[in-house]
């Protein structure tokens, strides 16, 4: 496994010059830690807060507010209004404490479009095996539309937009910010690990999670991670993550982390094996189909990375 304890991305985060002094310098890790876990809640905030208003002065019922947003392109907005600044939120700190760029992430030009396309294949190939194999044992049928197929693609492609950026803000988080600057101070498979854990823990408060649910988060973490190491850069698992989180929701009509967010989906399917093959209602994050594809593409990942490689 030692081509991930000298990924490139431990190259570009060696770029920075840390501005503080001791003993501050010493409890950096664990300041970037708390930092990955606040920013999402200020995020939220951000969206929240301005919603409520608009909701008030409208006379509107606030808690009614997904009624009124459940449209692809209002679902959409909330993507991006509520996960966009996440980019803006680790630049600043980047730029505060350690003088380097937001591109020293992982966001470098070379053959950026292949590496996104191939992550974008990857994720859609992960999700429908996932998908593929409770249909396999009759555990999945498939439901009329209630839209027709232009509306559905139209809406599917709009809510695109969404997860593209959804999914790049949380690998920036947890896969750029959090993996590099932990992993850089002890070492790959704690920044790996640590990663991971505070990746499922972002997704505690979500509907009907389990802990097959919170088990695959992890490892999803876990697979985004060697990825990103491994690619040295992050435009495969932003391709992975936002595909894999789309195909879920508008492909295959189906929850994403237990949010009903399956608007205008191109083919609608629903779960009727056990929760643990299906997912429930948590999606097929929360059943062991998932895990399965998981643990198969990490083999793959490990495989890879002991070619030409002296045993460590």
């Amino acid at each position: 496994m030692g081509m991930f304890s000298k990924s490139h991305l431990f190259d570009l985060t060696r770029q920075g010059v840390l501005r503080l002094s001791s003993p501050l310098d010493k409890i950096y890790p664990f300041m970037a830690v708390v930092y990955a876990l606040v920013a999402p809640l200020f995020t939220s905030a951000i969206v929240s807060v301005p919603l409520a208003a608009i909701f008030i002065i409208s006379g509107k019922d606030y808690l009614d507010a997904g009624a009124v947003l459940s449209s692809s392109a209002g679902m959409a907005t909330l993507l991006v209004v509520g996960f966009g600044p996440i980019f803006f939120l680790v630049w600043g700190w980047l730029r505060l404490f350690e003088r380097r760029s937001l591109w020293t992430i992982g966001l470098e030009r070379q053959a950026w479009f292949m590496k996104y396309l191939r992550g974008a294949l990857l994720g859609l190939v992960m999700i429908g095996a996932a998908v593929a194999l409770p249909a396999i044992f009759g555990s999945t049928q498939l439901e009329a539309n209630a839209v027709g197929m232009w509306a559905a693609i139209t809406g599917s492609l709009f809510l695109l937009v969404g997860w593209v950026v959804q999914g790049a803000a949380e690998e920036v988080l947890f896969r750029g910010f959090l993996l590099q600057i932990i992993g850089s101070h002890y070492g790959y498979v704690v920044g790996v690990l640590v990663s991971s854990v505070l990746f499922a823990i972002l997704h505690i408060f979500n509907a009907n999670l389990s802990l097959l649910a919170v088990l695959n988060l992890m490892l999803f973490g876990m697979f985004t991670a060697f990825y990103a190491l491994k690619e040295g850069g992050l435009w495969g698992v932003f391709a992975v993550h936002s595909l894999w989180n789309w195909a879920q929701g508008n492909l295959f009509g189906l929850e994403v982390s237990g949010l009903p967010v399956q608007l205008d989906a191109v083919i609608r399917l629903k779960g009727i094996g056990p929760a643990w093959l299906t997912g429930g209602a948590f999606g097929p994050e929360g059943g062991i189909a998932v895990t399965l594809v998981l643990l198969a593409g990490l083999m793959i990942l490990w495989l890879s990375s002991r070619r030409g490689q002296p045993d460590v």
